[in-house]
C-alpha cells in the first residue's frame, strides 16, 4: 500500500508507474482518490500516473488541524517534495482543482500542463448560485452545518447519489464511506464545504483564488486543457464558465466530454482518460 511520511502524518497514494513525465490526479470534496479508480488504467500514456488522498481524507492521516485550504496546500507541497516529483502534469477536480492551480502558481517551474474538470477557476458570488446550491451553502454555513455535514453525514452520502447522473454502486459508496466512520473524521468534509469563496469570504481563499487566477491567465507557456460536461443542473463550470475560461485562461484547450454530474470522473470515465491522453500527447508533454 503506497504511503509516505509527510511533515508529522502520512499520505496515501494510488500509483502507476511509468517513465517520463509523472501525471498527478487531485481528487476534491467529499471524495478521494477512489474517484480516480476508472481514470487511471484508461489513461494511455506511458507516463508515471500518481492519485494521492488529501491531508484528512482518504486513507490519509487525519492529524489535529484545522483542514483550511492552507493546511491541505502546505501536506500537498510537502508530498510533492517527499516523493521528489518535478515537470509534473496536474489534474484536478472540484478542490483537487484549485490546489493543483494554487501549487502551480507557486511552482511555475516544475509544472508542464495542468487539466482541470468541475473546479473554481474564478471568484465567486452569492448571485452565482440559484435554487438548490445556494441553499446547501447557506446551509452548510450556518448553524445546522455541523448537525448536517458531521452527525447526518449528508454531504458525502448525498454526493455520490445527487452528484452524479448515475448513482455509485453499494460497494463504490462503502470505499468513499468507509474513511469517515465518525463526527470527527468528517471535519475536512465540513471545511470544504464552508470554503467556497462567495462575495470575498472566507478571505484567504479568495485571496488564494485571485493569486492562482493570475497565474492562469499568464502562464502562456503551460498548456491547460478544460474538460466539460452537460446534462446536469448543477454543474460547476457550466457554459457560460467555460466561455469565461476560453477567453481569460492562457494555453487552454477545451474538450467536451458528454453528459455527468459533478463528480465527473463517476459517469466519464473512459471520456476523461482519453481526452487527458490526447491533450497530453498533442502538447509533447
Amino acid at each position: 500500500m503506497p504511503m509516505t511520511d509527510v511533515l508529522e502524518s502520512t499520505m496515501y497514494y494510488e500509483e502507476i508507474p511509468g517513465a517520463g513525465t509523472p501525471v498527478v490526479f487531485l481528487h476534491g470534496n467529499p471524495s478521494s482518490s477512489w474517484l480516480w479508480r476508472k481514470v487511471l488504467p484508461a489513461v494511455g500514456l506511458r507516463a508515471r500516473l500518481l492519485a494521492p488522498d488529501l491531508i484528512g481524507m482518504g486513507r490519509s492521516g487525519k492529524p489535529d488541524v484545522p483542514y483550511r485550504f492552507a493546511d491541505h496546500a502546505r501536506y500537498l507541497d510537502a508530498w510533492f517534495d517527499r516523493l521528489g516529483l518535478d515537470d509534473v502534469v496536474l489534474v484536478g477536480h472540484d478542490w483537487g482543482g484549485a490546489l493543483a492551480f494554487d501549487w502551480a502558481a507557486g511552482h511555475p517551474d516544475r509544472v508542464r500542463g495542468v487539466a482541470f474538470l468541475e473546479t473554481i477557476v474564478r471568484p465567486l458570488s452569492w448571485s452565482d448560485l440559484a435554487g438548490g446550491p445556494r441553499a446547501r451553502a447557506e446551509a452548510v454555513r450556518g448553524p445546522e452545518g455541523e448537525e448536517l455535514v458531521l452527525d447526518q453525514n449528508f454531504f458525502l452520502t448525498s454526493a455520490f447519489t445527487g452528484g452524479v447522473l448515475k448513482p455509485v454502486s453499494e460497494q463504490d459508496l462503502a470505499a468513499y464511506l468507509a474513511p469517515y466512520p465518525t463526527r470527527d473524521s468528517r471535519r475536512p468534509i465540513l471545511e470544504w464545504a464552508r470554503s467556497l469563496p462567495l462575495d470575498g469570504q472566507p478571505a484567504d481563499v479568495a485571496e488564494r483564488v485571485e493569486r492562482y487566477g493570475k497565474w492562469l491567465a499568464t502562464s502562456h507557456d503551460v498548456p491547460k486543457l478544460l474538460l466539460t460536461f452537460d446534462s446536469s443542473p448543477t454543474l460547476l463550470i457550466d457554459a457560460e464558465t467555460a466561455q469565461w475560461c476560453k477567453a481569460t485562461i492562457a494555453a487552454l484547450t477545451v474538450r467536451h466530454c458528454g453528459p455527468a454530474g459533478h463528480h465527473a470522473p463517476e459517469d466519464q470515465p473512459q471520456a476523461i482518460a482519453e481526452a487527458v491522453t490526447a491533450w497530453a500527447e498533442r502538447c509533447q508533454i
